[in-house]
């Protein structure tokens, strides 16, 4: 096996080691892009995409459903195998990735179908999955996108079952009539809410002392009172002893085992930096996360991008990064990372959408803090929605500065409402200014202005 030379190796293509890849080729350096799996990553294939047209579908049949409170009586029959083939035809192509592939190599990526490792700065050997190998040294250096895998829990008897993850219940044509969830955290949430909304009669546990953990209390306070409401069994600061399968699942609780035709975990995600060579470039093989600085650059002739930084697994912050490692490797000056006002959305319906720090990381950062919160139902749009109209807006402002370094949107379509509210958290806005603004009239963001009031209390 002889060395290769090229100008830069992508080990892993998701989101972001994919646009690193084609931005980096169309300006015209020597690119090889390297994965095992399907090109385009988790979220196209296995998360994002799909269970948003499952959420969508689902809000759907929620909102038909209220109709017969605010217009008449509507006859709702769900349907799963519309889902199911959207899925399968719309957003995956029966899980093809040959659209993604034919972007890069269009722009003049190489794509290597294999396990990328390094092997000291600017060396990368691939194991290809046809038996080949591979050994590249790249003169600009290496774009590492190692992405994350569905996190395994320590409890017992569980990896003897068939239990679903989101790699599973993606590909799901026919429903279970019921489902035990594990992990009340985002994907657990929305896809609880999905399937309830399908009339599957759902029961979520959490080990957690509450659903939503990284969220304010207050969003997660919303979204367990909808929860319930819809006829979820919702049940946190459960300790699981041991599940077992025998035709059905048996979660065992201690006190009380809980049945159900299917099991789905949804306890979060973890890392893939085992044996993936970082030793070679003066890391640890036992790393969690991989520090970078605001060029993203985690070591010599190394860029590190998306869910191995630990600056959320979301795949806005991975092309962030990756437009950022870009701009570094092609020697432009900046803008560099900046995490300030970090923005993310559990898509469950109200929807919730954060910014910047919640009160607790903000007073845990030693700022002087103060919060106000307005309650969406209260508000004029909001009862004028009246059906499925819970929600809540939480400022988090820095009492010195009069600044806000965090926010909460908890609406229908509280992603979209999160917008203002990002760009004063990233901009600094003095909250003296957002008071000035004109806020339309009736809709829901219009709350923002009533939380801006309760700063002065």
């Amino acid at each position: 096996m002889s060395a290769r030379d090229v100008d830069v190796v992508v080990i892993g293509l998701g989101p972001g080691g994919e646009y690193a890849a084609q931005k980096l080729a169309e300006a015209g350096l020597t690119v090889v892009g390297v994965d095992k799996g399907l090109v385009g990553g988790e979220c196209p294939f296995y998360g994002c995409i799909p269970s948003k047209i499952m959420i969508r579908a689902a809000n759907a049949l929620a909102e038909a459903r209220r109709a017969q409170t605010l217009a008449g009586q509507v006859d709702v029959r769900p349907d799963w195998s519309l889902v199911a083939e959207r899925i399968d035809r719309q957003a995956t192509n029966h899980w093809d990735d040959s659209s993604h592939v034919e972007r890069l190599t269009a722009a003049g990526v190489e794509i290597l179908r294999g396990v990328g490792r390094l092997d000291g700065p600017g060396r990368v050997i691939v194991d290809g999955t046809d038996g080949s190998r591979h050994e590249l040294v790249a003169s600009r250096g290496v774009v590492l996108n190692a992405g994350t895998m569905p996190a395994t829990l320590p409890i017992e008897g569980l990896a003897d079952t068939p239990y679903w993850t989101n790699r599973e219940v993606v590909r799901v044509s026919e429903l279970p009539a019921s489902l035990v969830v594990i992990g009340g955290g985002p994907i657990g949430c929305e896809l609880t809410q999905a399937f309830t909304r399908f009339g599957v009669k759902v029961t979520l546990l959490e080990v957690a002392d509450r659903i939503l953990g990284p969220e304010e209390p207050e969003s997660a306070e919303v979204i367990h009172g909808v929860l319930t409401a819809e006829g979820v069994d919702v049940r946190a600061g459960v300790s699981i002893k041991r599940v077992t399968h025998d035709g059905a699942f048996h979660v065992d609780l201690g006190d009380e085992v809980v049945t159900a035709d299917q099991l789905l975990v949804a306890a979060g995600r973890r890392t893939q930096l085992s044996g993936i060579g970082l030793e070679t470039v003066g890391l640890a093989d036992d790393l969690k996360v991989i520090d970078t600085d605001e060029r993203l650059r985690a070591g010599e002739r190394l860029w590190a991008v998306g869910d191995i930084t630990g600056k959320g697994q979301f795949t806005h912050i991975s092309m962030y990064q990756a437009a950022v490692a870009v701009r570094d490797i092609l020697g432009a000056d900046g803008p560099w990372a900046d995490y300030r006002a970090v923005s993310r959305v559990t898509f469950t319906d109200p929807e919730v959408g954060s910014v910047g720090m919640s009160e607790r990381q903000a007073r845990e950062a030693g700022l002087a803090v103060i919060t106000s919160v307005a309650e969406i139902p209260e508000s004029s749009r909001g009862w004028i929605h009246q059906a499925g109209n819970e929600g809540i807006i939480k400022l988090v402002a820095d009492a010195e500065r009069m600044v806000l370094v965090g926010a909460s949107a908890v609406a229908p379509s509280g992603g979209e409402v999160l917008g203002l509210l990002a760009a004063a958290v990233h901009a600094q806005v003095p909250v003296a200014t957002l008071r000035t603004m004109h806020f339309a009239y009736p809709t829901f963001h219009r709350a923002i202005e009533v939380a801006l009031d309760g700063l002065d209390s």
